[in-house]
């Protein structure tokens, strides 16, 4: 909602830049996906990683801390 009363305030005061991020938004939101997705990869491998390396940790606690 904040970002909608933005552009109207954007379209108000310069209306030519307004229609112009109105028309970019989708191409920038496209070339910046890869680099989501890559943030989305490294984030799951390093939750692997935190998994993997408090395992044993959680086993030696029993059986109370696994469920």
């Amino acid at each position: 909602m904040l970002t909608f009363l933005l552009w109207l305030l954007l379209f108000v005061v310069c209306w030519p830049l307004a229609l112009l991020a109105l028309l970019l938004y989708p191409v920038v939101w496209l070339l910046l996906l890869p680099f989501r997705l890559l943030g989305i990869a490294v984030d799951s491998v390093f939750q692997l990683l935190k998994a993997v390396l408090l395992l044993p940790a959680r086993l030696l606690r029993g059986p109370s801390a696994i469920g």
